[in-house]
């Protein structure tokens, strides 16, 4: 009796930390500049975190599905422990409800505060860059090349001159699928992409409103005609981001594993590239004048310290 309160009592504990985990990595994932992938190596579930993403295949999916018979049953549960889905579920959830709460704020402050909102990311992103490059070498001209293809890619995206294919559910599919792959590797940020990609506002603004319908169904003061538009919206985002880790995300692990430091550099070269990308935001609002030149700079300048407190007290980003 004893021994069984003790497992309950430590399962709960477990899902609770991974919650936490999750928290982490969906604060960091909401904030261009800071990446989820490495909270969870600075965290040390890195390795369970890929292991698990990776376990994620149509195969085990398929096998769970056929649990119902009885002669499958115990293939279905295997192919559930190989998902570690006990680990996948309580971190999604924790990284949900960060994206969530974070999602809300920077809709507000897009709106009230656009400058300081995106100064303070450039910042951000720009610290970043500063960080990891400093943890890299340059020092071959492969190295030296895959940088300069990382900067040129995010820079021409970021100035309109390369856009993705089509627009309206396409675009954000296809959004979701570079998003939520960029979540889990280290150094790269998945909101990073979607500021990179023009969608950062939008998606946020989307998933507010449909968080905000669903409060507004569950206390009757809502209709479904109002969660269906934001709703589409997130449910495409999310379709976009399971194939991008069942896809997209293992080419990247793949390119890791075998040439992780030219990987490693063109990654952190598009978050060099990215970091422009902030200021069209504020270019949208505000006129470029001396003051607003002056204002942006000071609040990147207090993005920029709060990265490189951040990179402090976590003891620095280790690539290997």
């Amino acid at each position: 009796m004893l021994h069984a309160l003790e497992q309950r009592l430590g399962h709960r504990l477990a899902f609770l930390r991974t919650y936490c985990y999750g928290l982490c990595m969906g604060t960091a994932d909401a904030l261009p500049g800071v990446s989820g992938g490495t909270v969870a190596l600075l965290l040390g579930f890195y390795g369970r975190l890929i292991a698990a993403v990776t376990a994620l295949t149509p195969g085990r999916a398929l096998a769970v599905l056929r649990g119902y018979d009885p002669d499958r049953r115990e293939r279905a549960r295997e192919a559930l422990l190989e998902m570690d889905l006990q680990f996948l579920l309580p971190l999604g959830v924790g990284m949900v409800t960060a994206v969530a709460l974070i999602a809300g704020a920077v809709s507000a402050l897009a709106e009230s505060h656009p400058l300081a909102l995106f100064g303070f990311f450039t910042g951000l992103i720009a610290a970043s860059a500063i960080v990891l490059f400093r943890s890299l070498t340059l020092s071959t001209v492969e190295h030296a090349l895959a940088a300069a293809a990382g900067i040129g890619l995010a820079l021409l995206i970021a100035s309109n001159v390369l856009q993705l294919p089509g627009s309206g559910v396409v675009l954000i599919f296809l959004s979701g699928a570079l998003a939520v792959s960029a979540m889990i590797l280290p150094g790269v940020s998945g909101s990073l992409i979607l500021i990179l990609l023009g969608q950062y506002v939008f998606l946020s603004s989307e998933l507010t409103a449909f968080m905000r319908s669903i409060r507004d169904l569950a206390l009757a003061d809502g209709t479904l005609a109002g969660l269906l538009e934001p709703g589409t919206t997130v449910v495409v985002f999310v379709a976009g981001g399971v194939l991008g880790l069942v896809t997209i995300a293992r080419i990247v692990r793949r390119a890791l594993d075998h040439h992780r430091g030219v990987t490693l550099v063109f990654l952190v070269g598009l978050i060099a590239g990215s970091v422009p990308a902030p200021l069209h935001n504020i270019g949208e609002a505000y006129a470029w004048t001396a003051e607003t030149v002056l204002l942006t700079g000071a609040w990147a300048l207090l993005g920029a310290l709060a990265l490189f407190a951040l990179d402090l007290l976590a003891g620095g980003f280790d690539p290997e």
